[in-house]
């Protein structure tokens, strides 16, 4: 589990103190802190797909959404619970009572996450959606605050 965490290391730290009320404010502050396009950001994407490929990561569940989970929020994670979605379509509606900070990789293709490219895609404090992935396939780590979300529609 710590070997683990430490993949997510530079995720939490990223996300940690940072107000998701205003999705793009907060998604431009989260690429200041940890650019998806520096060295580091693209050595993590390379990490990512490694694990997932080892199946440690989203080994649950079947096209279009794998899923897993890395840790509920717990202090070592700051706070925050990681999961780990790999997606080609349309995900279960839910709700973020504080937020959702997903980093995104492209697999394959050219995929967005609800019309966004790969990188930090930020859901605002309060919002629903049903999470959707376009034109390939993506690895999406979520972090979610205190773990909170609340699903509107059963997960496959």
């Amino acid at each position: 589990m710590a070997a683990m965490l430490d993949t997510f290391r530079p995720l939490l730290e990223a996300a940690q103190g940072l107000d998701l009320s205003d999705a793009d404010a907060a998604r431009a502050e989260l690429a200041r802190r940890f650019d998806p396009e520096a060295e580091a950001g693209r050595a993590l994407g390379a990490r990512l797909r490694e694990l997932y490929e080892a199946g440690e990561l989203a080994q649950n569940g079947a096209p279009p959404v794998r899923w897993g989970r890395v840790t509920k929020a717990v202090e070592d994670s700051l706070g925050f619970s990681i999961d780990v979605v790999v997606m080609d379509g349309p995900g279960p509606k839910h709700r973020h009572p504080a937020g959702e900070v997903n980093y995104c990789v492209a697999l394959d293709g050219a995929p967005t996450f609800d019309g966004r490219p790969p990188g930090w895609v930020v859901m605002p404090t309060g919002s629903t959606h049903v999470p959707t992935v376009a034109g390939g396939t993506m690895l999406i780590a979520y972090l979610l605050p205190q773990g909170a979300i609340e699903f509107l529609e059963k997960p496959a």
